[in-house]
């Protein structure tokens, strides 16, 4: 019985899965973020040249 306890103990792939889901999150969260705060000065950007004016 406590075999197979410290074998249990010592798999780590469960882990493995749940860190990749978080780095998968965070990069998810960057790029919102990122496209959330630059969004409106690129339409500007793009708007502009065209002749229309975006509030």
């Amino acid at each position: 019985m406590w075999g197979r306890i410290f074998t249990r103990m010592g798999d780590e792939r469960g882990a493995t899965a749940v860190e990749y889901g978080l780095m998968v999150a965070a990069i998810a969260i960057t790029i919102i973020v990122g496209v959330t705060a630059f969004g409106v000065s690129v339409t500007q950007l793009f708007a502009i040249p065209a002749g229309v004016f975006a509030p």
